[in-house]
């Protein structure tokens, strides 16, 4: 075997009944995972997040580059600056900059630009996405398959915290700009989305319409 490269990790030695009912297991906790938008204020250990985060990095990426960057906000001052600039992109969304297109398809869950939970969560993670840097973080070296990379990572972020027993809001306003200065990341990363993660308020619920999942028959295709 080359000097550079390790064999392969052991995986379980699994019959397929096994291996059919861990995928199973696996849809049914996933399944059960929504967007929150009432969040209590309770307190979530850190090392949940760093575990949760530690977990995304495993994530596979273009030329193995890891362009991603977890920018964990627990500070009230900066929770409000980032809740305070999220509101005035999200006023000016809602008041005609989305379209009524947009909008229509956005009414069944019933959003609207007040945001208080990006004040209430213990925790905010800001995404963002490294253009450049490579794996030693230069600055210089140029990233590929960024989006893509990022992406992967976040929906593993997202289901670690869900099986971590906690609640999730992905967040995307836009423009996001004002997010790389409240997190002081430099010039060359972009903010992909706000993570809300906390415990879900006791009054917390879900629009039935973010109950309906497209069918099994609807998102495959065997070929």
């Amino acid at each position: 075997m080359s000097e550079d490269r390790q064999p392969f990790p052991a995986l379980p030695d699994l019959s397929d009944e096994e291996r059919i009912e861990k995928a199973r297991a696996a849809y049914e906790r996933l399944r059960t995972r929504h967007s929150c938008r009432a969040f209590a204020d309770t307190h979530v250990p850190r090392e949940v997040i760093e575990m949760a985060i530690a977990a995304a990095g495993t994530a596979p990426s273009g030329a193995n580059h890891q362009p991603w960057h977890f920018a964990v906000v627990s500070s009230p001052k900066a929770k409000r600056a980032i809740r305070e600039a999220a509101e005035a992109e999200e006023q000016a969304f809602y008041a005609g900059r989305a379209g009524d297109e947009w909008l229509d398809a956005l009414a069944p869950l019933h959003t609207d630009q007040n945001k208080p939970y990006l004040e209430t969560a213990p925790y905010l993670i800001v995404v963002f996405a490294q253009r450049r840097g490579g794996i030693d973080d230069d600055h210089v070296t140029q990233n590929y398959y960024v989006t893509e990379s990022v992406g992967i990572a976040c929906g593993m972020l997202l289901s670690t915290l869900h099986e971590a027993g906690l609640a999730t809001l992905t967040h995307t306003p836009a423009p996001m700009h004002f997010l790389r200065e409240i997190c002081q990341r430099p010039k060359e990363e972009k903010a992909m989305m706000i993570v809300v993660v906390g415990h879900p308020a006791a009054d917390a619920t879900v629009p039935d319409h973010a109950t309906i999942k497209k069918p099994l028959s609807q998102i495959t295709s065997w070929i």
